[in-house]
């Protein structure tokens, strides 16, 4: 009877809900659903360290720094999913089908080449990372052991960047959940397996390798899934497609527009890069208790960002396929739906983080010393939904748009706004140790709510002047 109190109302208001709520709720549920595995994974690699048999500081630390080389390679090139998505959702409303080929065709042939040129540098590369990356030689050396294993799977993660996009814009979120559950899914598993060894068998795990090497099996298999996915699932249009066509696809208008809305979005990407380099490597500097403690807290705080990029993804897919049609009514329905289901979900977490948020400290390592440190910057985790909802919201939208101009601009002003709180913070507090964390969360928030600002301010121009 309690059950029948809660279902019969929900049942009744999804049944109300116009044909756009529903449509939203179609294309962010598989995406939300797909990135409850992506914090897992994270997570799983750092208890996974934290339960080897040695240091648990030095170990997630190692994973902390490790991962951190990859975002720098791989965020930086986080156009590949944005640029192809955006662009794709529009030749999707356009009906264009081959636009839509064409833009996975640059989507992935542009992947192959800078994963080439990513496995050509990888050494100098990480020597100018240790260059401005300060920590111990123990998790130096732990992270360059994991470095060197996850580069050979650079080919295969950043062509799943274009495939996503892709699957995301031709309003086909349900593709993109399997791919990445079965790429997540897959990371937990073979991660776990090859660090601890398969029971039963002579085989007793790789140790800490085995987590990097988790990562590679798991990315080619997801490669090879969305291959298949798509000849199989879209061969109507893309069974016809010839040589001829797929050289075509790199000549023209069509691929100077793909390059300039990269050429945007990597800017964009680099600016994130710098802020989230920045917080690693100065935290870093506070030992390697802080590290790991700053380390936990920054993939909890990312938690709830997989929620709203649901419904980010979902308003970048319809966003983009009725800016192709130029229906500036529904761009706007777009947009506050989006906002309405994100806000919601920036309300469930504030809870959740208030309630649970050291249960969730716990699972991920159980060092004490690590634990305790990390409950001193609880309140920075309870209110980041709501200060952070608006920046990831308006990420969907406008990449949808491909307004990439103003999303360019908006996180150029956000990097000078962490620096600007954290050397103006250092310079009047000269603050130490936790103080000094505490002034290094208060500079991250800064730059989120620029970004949040900035879009807010730039909505109509550069979203609704274009199609109006």
């Amino acid at each position: 009877m309690g059950l029948d109190i809660v279902i019969f109302p929900l049942y009744d208001y999804l049944c109300r809900m116009d044909a756009l709520n529903k449509e939203m709720l179609r294309l962010a549920l598989p995406s939300i659903l797909a990135n409850l595995t992506v914090p897992l994974v994270g997570m799983v690699d750092i208890a996974v360290a934290g339960h080897l048999d040695t240091s648990a500081a030095a170990l997630i630390g190692g994973i902390s720094v490790g991962s951190l080389m990859f975002d720098l390679l791989y965020w930086n090139f986080g156009f590949l999913r944005a640029g192809t998505g955006g662009m794709t959702a529009q030749a999707f409303g356009r009906q264009d089908w081959d636009d839509c080929v064409g833009n996975l065709t640059r989507g992935v042939g542009l992947a192959f080449i800078i994963a080439f040129a990513l496995l050509l540098i990888q050494w100098p590369f990480q020597k100018l990372i240790f260059l401005f990356v300060g920590c111990s030689e123990e998790v130096r050396s732990l992270a360059l052991e994991y470095f060197y294993i996850r580069i050979w799977a650079a080919p295969a993660t950043l062509s799943l960047m274009a495939f996503r996009g892709w699957f995301i814009g031709m309003q086909d979120t349900f593709s993109s959940m399997l791919t990445d559950v079965i790429v997540n899914v897959g990371n937990i598993l073979f991660s776990i397996l090859l660090t601890f060894g398969i029971p039963g068998t002579a085989f007793n795990g790789l140790g800490f390798k085995g987590i990097a090497l988790g990562t590679v099996v798991a990315q080619y298999s997801g490669l090879l899934f969305a291959s298949g996915r798509v000849a199989l699932k879209f061969r109507n249009i893309t069974g016809g497609v010839s040589a001829l066509d797929l050289k075509a696809a790199f000549n023209g208008d069509k691929v100077r527009r793909f390059f300039s809305v990269n050429r945007d979005l990597f800017i964009r990407s680099v600016c994130l890069i710098i802020v989230y380099l920045a917080f690693t490597a100065i935290s870093a500097r506070f030992g390697d208790v802080l590290l790991a403690s700053c380390a936990i807290m920054l993939k909890l705080l990312l938690v709830f960002s997989y929620f709203t990029d649901g419904f980010a993804f979902a308003g970048e897919a319809l966003t983009g396929k009725f800016v192709g049609v130029r229906w500036p009514q529904m761009v706007r329905r777009t947009v506050d739906y989006t906002f309405g289901w994100s806000m919601g979900i920036g309300v469930i977490f504030v809870f959740i983080y208030a309630v649970f948020g050291m249960s969730m400290v716990r699972l991920l390592t159980p060092d004490g010393i690590v634990v305790e440190a990390t409950r001193a910057f609880m309140p920075w985790l309870v209110l980041f939904p709501l200060v952070s909802c608006p920046a990831f919201t308006w990420d969907g939208i406008y990449t949808g748009a491909t307004a990439t101009k103003a999303m360019r601009d908006s996180n150029i002003g956000c990097v000078v706004a962490f620096f600007a709180v954290w050397l103006l913070g250092m310079f009047l507090l000269r603050p130490k140790g936790t103080a000094a964390a505490h002034l290094l969360f208060a500079a991250y928030y800064a730059h989120v709510i620029f970004r949040s600002l900035y879009q807010t301010f730039c909505y109509r121009k550069a979203i609704l002047a274009p199609i109006l």
